[in-house]
C-alpha cells in the first residue's frame, strides 16, 4: 500500500496539472492523406422512451457485410451495439454530395411498415449516435444572447448536442433527415522534414438536413447535387403509404489547433462548472453547520454528562436527571433479526468500497469516456471482488450480536441485496425484450452475470464471513443486563418517520445539485465526467451522514430508548427518501415520458438507486453511531 501511494499521488498531480489525462493503451490513431476513416453506428436513443435501439432496426443503408464490434460488459448493459456503416470517408478528402445507397434512377423505397416505424421513431424524438475514430458525433447549436437589444452586439453561445435528430415534425407532418453533412476536424502532427504528414481526428460534427427526392439530382456515379439556398422542401415520411427517398451525405474537413489529448473537452465541458463550485460550497456550509451542532453536543453537553456521571457523590441525583447513562445495561442488547441487519450492513460496506474506488479511479482519469462501458464494467467487477470486505464486516458484526449460524448469515449477505437487484432487473429486462430494444441484456450476458455472482462474489463473501466470524467480536465497554429495561413513552418527534425526515434533509442538501447532473447523464444521454467534484461531494456526504447519525443516536439515548440498532440504520439512510422525492420531481418536470413501459423502467431503476443509496448512507451512519456509542459508554464509570 505504501509503495502504491507515491504513484497515486503522481497520477493525481498529473490530472490536476493538465487538462486531460489518458491511460496508456488508449493510443491515438495516426492517419495519412486519403486513409479511410471508418464511421460506425452505436445506437438510437430517446429521453422520451428510455429504450435504445440498434442502428439497423430502422431501414438505413447497409454495407455489403454487417460487422458488429465485440462489446464489453458495460457496453452491453448500456445498450450499445457498435456496427459498421456504408459511409466512405477518407482523411482530408472532401465530398460534395454522394448517394449512400440506391442508384440515380432507383431511389430507396420504404414500405408502409418501414415508413410507419420511421415516423414513430421521429415522433418519439430519437437521436442517432455515430462515431468516427471512437469520437461521438455532435450537432452544433448556436444560441444568440442579445442583452443590449442591439443586433450587432449579439453574443454567440455555441453548445453541442450528442448525436443528431432522426427527423422532426411540423404541423402534424413528419420529416426525415436523409442528408448528413459531416464536418470532421483534424490536427496535423509536427514531423521531421521529408516525412509525410500524419493527421488525427479531434472533432466530429454533423449538420442533418431533410431534402426531398425531387430536389436531389443524382448521376450514375452515385454523386449528387444539393439544391441551392432554401429553395428545397424537406423529405416527408407518410406513415400510410410507401415513401421514396435518397440517403446522401457530404464530407468536409477542417484543420484544428485542438490536440488529440484534449479532443474530448468539447463533450465534457458542456455543463457550467460554476454551479458545481456552488454545490461544493453549499455542501461545505452544511457540513460546518453540522460540525457546529456536533461540537456543541460533544464538548458542552457530553463532557458535562460524563463529568456528572463520574462524580462519586450525588450519583443518584445525577442519574435521575440525565438519560443516556440509565440505559447502559441495555444499549448493547442485540436487536431483532441480527442476521438480516448484519447482511444489509455487509452489502452496504461492499457498495461503499466499490463506489469509493470507482470514483477515485475515475477522478484520476483512468475511466475515460473513450473507453466505452469501462465505468460500468469496473463497477460490476469491483462489487463482486469487494464481497470479501462485505462478508468480513458482516461476519464480525453478526458474532458481536450473539449470532451462531454463520453459514446461513454468509449466504444471506451474498444473496439478499444482489438478489433484489437481479430480480428487479430481470423483470424490467422482460419488458425491454418485449419492445425488441438493444437495451435488453442478452441471455448469455445474464448467464455470465449469474456466474460472476455465484462463482466470484458468493465464495468471496463466504471467505470474508468465515474470517470475520472467527475474529474477536467488537469489544463493548459495558455489560448487558439479563432483564430488559422498560422504555418510557416517547415524544412525537422521536417517531421513526420524523427521524428519517429530519436526518435525511441535510445530507441530501449537501449533494442535490450534483444529483441533477447525475440524473441528466443517466436519463438524458449526457456525458458525466466531473468525478473530481463527485469525489468531494462523496466525502462531504460521508461526513454529513456520520455527523447527523451521531446527533440522532444521542437524542434517542437521552430519551432512554436503547433500541438504536435498526432505527439508526433506517434513519441514517433518510436522505434516500429525499432522493426518491427528487426522482419523482425530475420525472414530472424534466422528462417527457408518457408511456407505461418507459415509466416502469424509470421507476424500476430509480427504486434500485434509492435502495442502494439507502444501504450506503445507512451503513455509513450506523458505523459512525456505533463508534460514538462505544466511545461515550467507555468514558463513564459503571458500577
Amino acid at each position: 500500500m505504501l509503495d502504491w501511494l507515491p504513484w497515486s499521488l503522481l497520477l493525481f498531480s498529473l490530472t490536476c496539472g493538465t487538462g486531460a489525462f489518458y491511460v496508456p493503451g488508449v493510443a491515438p490513431i495516426n492517419f495519412h492523406q486519403n486513409d479511410p476513416v471508418e464511421i460506425k453506428a452505436v445506437k438510437l436513443t430517446s429521453s422520451r422512451t428510455q429504450l435504445p435501439y440498434e442502428y439497423y432496426s430502422l431501414p438505413f443503408c447497409q454495407p455489403n457485410k454487417i460487422t458488429y464490434k465485440a462489446e464489453n460488459l458495460g457496453e452491453v448493459l448500456r445498450g450499445d451495439r457498435i456496427v459498421n456503416t456504408p459511409f466512405q470517408v477518407l482523411m482530408n478528402s472532401e465530398k460534395k454530395c454522394e448517394v449512400l445507397c440506391g442508384q440515380s434512377n432507383k431511389p430507396v423505397t420504404l414500405t408502409v411498415e418501414q415508413s410507419r416505424l420511421v415516423a414513430e421513431r421521429i415522433s418519439e424524438d430519437y437521436y442517432v449516435h455515430l462515431i468516427a475514430d471512437n469520437l461521438p458525433v455532435a450537432t452544433r447549436l448556436e444560441l444568440y444572447s442579445n442583452r443590449d437589444g442591439d443586433d450587432k452586439k449579439k453574443e454567440k453561445d455555441v453548445q453541442f448536442e450528442h448525436g443528431y435528430r432522426l427527423g422532426f415534425t411540423d404541423v402534424n407532418k413528419i420529416y426525415l433527415h436523409n442528408h448528413l453533412s459531416f464536418i470532421l476536424y483534424y490536427h496535423r502532427e509536427d514531423l521531421e522534414e521529408d516525412r509525410e504528414h500524419t493527421y488525427r481526428v479531434v472533432r466530429f460534427e454533423v449538420i442533418p438536413q431533410s431534402i426531398r427526392l425531387e430536389d436531389l439530382k443524382a448521376d450514375e456515379k452515385s454523386s449528387c447535387t444539393l439544391p441551392e439556398g432554401t429553395n428545397s422542401s424537406p423529405q416527408e415520411i407518410d406513415p400510410t403509404k410507401e415513401n421514396q427517398l435518397y440517403f446522401t451525405y457530404s464530407v468536409h474537413w477542417e484543420e484544428s489547433d485542438i490536440k488529440w489529448a484534449s479532443r474530448w473537452d468539447t463533450y465534457l465541458t458542456m455543463s457550467d462548472v460554476q454551479i458545481h463550485w456552488f454545490s461544493i460550497i453549499n455542501s461545505v456550509v452544511v457540513v460546518f453547520f453540522l460540525s457546529g451542532i456536533l461540537s456543541m453536543i460533544i464538548i458542552r453537553t457530553l463532557r458535562k454528562d460524563i463529568a456528572n456521571y463520574n462524580k462519586e457523590d450525588d450519583i443518584e441525583d445525577t442519574m435521575e436527571e440525565s438519560g443516556w447513562k440509565l440505559v447502559h445495561g441495555d444499549v448493547f442488547r442485540p436487536p431483532q433479526y441480527p442476521m438480516i441487519l448484519s447482511s444489509l450492513l455487509g452489502s452496504g460496506i461492499q457498495l461503499f468500497c466499490m463506489i469509493l474506488i470507482v470514483i477515485f479511479v475515475a477522478m484520476l482519469g483512468m475511466l475515460s469516456p473513450s473507453s466505452r462501458g469501462a465505468l460500468m464494467t469496473t463497477a460490476c467487477f469491483l462489487f463482486m471482488f469487494m464481497g470479501v470486505f462485505g462478508g468480513f464486516s458482516a461476519g464480525r458484526l453478526y458474532r458481536t450480536l450473539k449470532g451462531h449460524r454463520w453459514k446461513k448469515g454468509a449466504f444471506c449477505t451474498a444473496t439478499l441485496y444482489p438478489g433484489v437487484v437481479f430480480g428487479i432487473c430481470f423483470v424490467l429486462n422482460c419488458f425491454i425484450w418485449g419492445k425488441h430494444s438493444s437495451g435488453a441484456v442478452p441471455f448469455p450476458t445474464m448467464v455470465a452475470l449469474l456466474c460472476m455472482w455465484f462463482g466470484i462474489s458468493l465464495p468471496l463473501v463466504y471467505l470474508g464471513y468465515y474470517f470475520g466470524f472467527r475474529k474477536q467480536p467488537y469489544d463493548n465497554p459495558v455489560r448487558t443486563n439479563q432483564i430488559p429495561r422498560q422504555i418510557p413513552e416517547q415524544r412525537w418527534y422521536m417517531n421513526r418517520f420524523v427521524g428519517i425526515l429530519m436526518a435525511g434533509i441535510l445530507p441530501f442538501g449537501a449533494m442535490f445539485i450534483e444529483l441533477f447532473f447525475i440524473f441528466s447523464a443517466i436519463w438524458e444521454n449526457q456525458f458525466y465526467y466531473l468525478f473530481g467534484f463527485l469525489f468531494l461531494v462523496f466525502i462531504i456526504l460521508v461526513v454529513s451522514c456520520s455527523q447527523i447519525s451521531i446527533v440522532m443516536v444521542y437524542f434517542q439515548l437521552c430519551a432512554e430508548d436503547y433500541r438504536w440498532w435498526w432505527r439508526n440504520f433506517l434513519v441514517s439512510g433518510g436522505s434516500a427518501f429525499y432522493v426518491l422525492v427528487y426522482a419523482i420531481f425530475y420525472f414530472v418536470n424534466k422528462l417527457d415520458i408518457v408511456e407505461f413501459i418507459p415509466s416502469l423502467l424509470y421507476f424500476g431503476y430509480t427504486a434500485l438507486m434509492v435502495l442502494s443509496f439507502w444501504l450506503l448512507t445507512g451503513t455509513i451512519g450506523f458505523y459512525a453511531a456505533y463508534m460514538f456509542v462505544r466511545k461515550i459508554y467507555a468514558a463513564v464509570k459503571i458500577d
